[in-house]
């Protein structure tokens, strides 16, 4: 599990122990998820990245799910096979807590956000092409129109990558028209392998890395505001439609693409913020991180459930054959509005997660195939079940 971890290791501050904001909630922690990750066994038969068990699938090589109800089906689904596995395994079936199993969502839904570390040598090589050696130097070597570019050693994170490129964007954009330089773009790998060239290429600093911390999407919300992006983009249904809903664009996006798609669009932006009058914003990074962080996390609980729904979902799903509901007598299980940590979506997922390897009493159930339900079924049954302890 230790690699695992030290992937995830741009996220910590190497100067102290103290854990980043926490992406989602209080309760919705990527970095405690990894290691819910580790302690709870997954790693036993899942990988990610390659580093863990070959059971099971590796998650980082998995289609990227798109909100936590994908996430909440998809481990409903697949408690049966887990569970005749684990016992194959003499793996003892692991309990979650709602807050193990929001952190642990949240640390699978968010694999995608760091990428692997880039092609050193095709960084060289992108270097040179993209005329990146005409302004900026790299342990040494390089033009002295820029600034160098070796500090960007000490910065593990994209993001600040990102809000150099945008801040200094228009600045860089004159020189290169000046010098009849080419604007270049960087598409799937390039900006990746250019930052891990970089690193590689610029002289060791003595204080060693500072790491950007990973953003707060509480407050990215206040800045899509206050920078002025909504009057332009969308997010969370809501904002201009020139330019395209931002919260869809990143979904699956790594920090290293968005830093790309940041510097590709870039003229076009300035172009729209100059035509309305909007003065161009300055980001520092924690801001770009904010912000990068609130658009990642809109689409975690976008599909909002029909409690109505759900109870149709409850009833064909045959959690209603065994559960009574509100005072219902003659059932074989307790009464679902009696029920008790269904506070949250995660909580309900914990107790669906633990539910899910008790045997159904009923003797014409033994052979029954397991009821699967689809992800918007999911966000219906959490949003009836809410509302049943909402109502207490």
């Amino acid at each position: 599990m230790r690699p695992v971890l030290r992937a995830l290791g741009l996220l910590l501050v190497l100067a102290g122990p103290a854990l980043a904001q926490p992406l989602f909630s209080a309760s919705q922690d990527p970095i405690a998820g990894s290691r819910v990750f580790g302690a709870r066994g997954c790693v036993k038969c899942h990988a990610v990245g390659g580093v863990g068990g070959k059971i099971g699938p590796d998650f980082a090589r998995l289609q990227r799910p798109h909100s936590f109800y994908d996430l909440a089906a998809a481990l409903w689904n697949h408690a049966p096979r887990m569970a005749d596995r684990m016992r194959q395994l003499g793996i003892q079936r692991p309990t979650l807590d709602a807050r193990e199993t929001g952190d642990l969502v949240a640390f699978l839904f968010t694999l995608d956000y760091f990428d692997p570390r880039g092609n050193v040598e095709a960084g060289r090589r992108l270097f040179g092409e993209k005329r990146c050696v005409v302004c900026h130097q790299v342990g040494g070597s390089g033009g002295v129109v820029g600034p160098s570019l070796d500090s960007l050693r000490q910065y593990a994170s994209p993001i600040y990558l990102a809000a150099q490129m945008w801040n200094h964007g228009p600045q860089m954009a004159e020189v290169m028209r000046a010098r009849k330089i080419p604007r270049p773009t960087f598409k799937d790998s390039e900006l990746r392998d250019l930052i891990a060239y970089v690193g590689a290429a610029s002289p060791v600093i003595a204080q060693g890395p500072l790491y950007v911390l990973p953003g707060r999407a509480g407050r990215g919300r206040t800045l899509f505001a206050q920078k002025r992006c909504i009057e332009c983009h969308r997010a969370a249904g809501q904002g201009g439609t020139l330019g395209p809903d931002l919260a869809e664009r990143s979904v699956n996006a790594s920090l290293t693409r968005f830093a790309s798609a940041m510097w590709n669009k870039t003229p076009a932006m300035l172009d729209a913020m100059k035509s309305r009058a909007i003065p161009v914003p300055q980001l520092q990074p924690d801001e770009m991180a904010d912000l990068v962080a609130y658009l990642y996390s809109v689409r975690y609980f976008a599909q909002a459930g029909d409690p109505k729904k759900g109870v149709a979902v409850a009833s064909a799903k045959g959690c209603l054959g065994c559960h009574g509901l509100r005072g219902e007598r003659g059932k074989p299980a307790g009464d679902l509005a009696r029920a008790k940590h269904l506070e949250s979506p995660a909580a309900i997922l914990a107790a669906l997660w633990d539910h899910s390897f008790i045997q159904d009493p009923r003797p014409q159930r033994a052979k029954a195939p397991w009821a699967e339900i689809t992800p918007d079924e999911m966000a219906d049954l959490v949003a009836f079940l809410q509302g049943l302890h909402q109502a207490r």
